[in-house]
């Protein structure tokens, strides 16, 4: 299995579908990533996941930051 680079706070996106939107690396465990998508928290395979476009990474920084501003906390 080839080594992943998502590492904590990259921000990636689903190789197989868009269906989740961009999100970001919350927690490693072994070869599964949590990672905090737009509508939900998900444990995907790294290899599942590639690293976010430019686009994809701005749309989910816009997004934490304004549940950061409403809410607070880390998101």
């Amino acid at each position: 299995m080839m080594e992943s680079p998502h590492a904590p706070g990259a921000y990636v996106a689903h190789r197989g579908t868009d269906v989740y939107g961009p999100g970001k690396v919350i927690g490693v465990d072994g070869a599964h990533r949590r990672v905090r998508f737009t509508h939900f928290v998900a444990t995907i395979r790294a290899e599942d996941l590639r690293a976010a476009s430019p686009v994809e990474a701005q749309e989910i920084q816009d997004w934490l930051r304004a549940k950061q501003l409403r809410y607070g906390g880390e998101w």
